[in-house]
């Protein structure tokens, strides 16, 4: 039997534990998604760098997933825009059953590899788009479908399962195992599995954006700022990053459509908007280099 499905037998009195002890049991148990992430941190570390290249040349990222992975997939590739600008056509996401079964199960849909299959071929992958491949048991026909489809097409594929030696570690090209052992819940991975696949989701995609220059020292210099909340961060991180007033930052923003790094540019250098784009495009995007250019 599967770790993710066998019974944890610290646990088989559950349902009658005092409801505080039942709370603390179930956050307790979430420990173990963050020790799992740690353990698989070489392999999520070796993703990004096997990545860098293939999305730094105009690659793109496709999670796949199905039920909870699936869902958590949908969630990465959704909030690379509003952090990193990162474009919606260059981070896609395939779910078993169709954007529909973000919100109702779609009952039979994982068990499909064909469609798994199909829905990757019809993205037309190539070779330097990345998939990422995510199974809670590791063996989801449909993922399995799709991570067969992205290798013949020559793309870069990561497989993200919660099982050893899971089929869909062994066949991706970076396999990475997230052990996360058996659920409180006895097979229910929308706990801890799936907590330490949202972890290692977050820590692979932020850690590439950094690498690409969405980043300057640890701040979000990229972002998109599409509503309210995010203009007033956009108006904080340049005041930080520059130490200028909250109207020289906000001045300077508003000639730049709130592009952060534009506005760190122009402010510290003292130069126009024209030409901090300009020093920021010969260092391609990179916040640090165009500042010591």
């Amino acid at each position: 039997m599967l770790n993710t499905e066998t019974p944890d037998g610290q646990h088989a009195a559950l349902d009658q534990y005092p409801t505080a002890e039942l709370v603390r049991t179930l956050v307790d148990d979430q420990f173990h998604a963050v020790r799992a992430v740690q353990a698989a941190s070489a392999g999520i570390a070796a993703a990004v760098t096997a990545a860098l290249p293939r999305i730094d040349a105009g690659g793109r990222l496709i999670y796949v997933g199905a039920g909870t992975s699936g869902r958590l997939g949908v969630l990465d590739s959704v909030e690379l825009y509003p952090t990193f600008s990162w474009p919606h056509e260059r981070a896609l996401a395939l779910l078993a059953g169709g954007i529909d079964a973000m919100f109702v199960a779609v009952e039979g849909a994982e068990d499909d590899s064909a469609q798994g299959a199909a829905d990757l071929r019809a993205l037309n992958p190539g070779r330097d788009d990345v998939v990422l491949l995510l199974a809670a048991s590791g063996a989801t026909p449909y993922v399995l479908g799709a991570l067969r489809a992205a290798a013949e097409a020559g793309a870069l594929t990561v497989g993200f399962a919660n099982n050893p030696d899971a089929p869909v570690v062994r066949e991706a090209q970076i396999g990475i195992t997230l052990d996360t052992g058996p659920e409180v819940i006895s097979g229910s991975t929308r706990l801890k599995a799936g907590t330490s696949q949202k972890i290692a989701l977050n820590t692979f995609s932020s850690a590439l954006m950094v690498r690409l220059h969405k980043v300057y020292g640890n701040l979000m210099v990229d972002l998109k700022p599409s509503n309210a909340k995010l203009v007033l961060r956009a108006v904080r991180l340049t005041m930080f990053a520059t130490g200028a007033d909250e109207a020289a930052a906000r001045a300077v923003l508003e000639q730049c459509d709130f592009h952060v790094k534009v506005a760190i540019v122009a402010l510290t250098r003292k130069t126009s908007i024209g030409q901090a784009r300009a020093l920021l495009d010969s260092a391609r995007g990179s916040v640090r280099q165009a500042l010591a250019a």
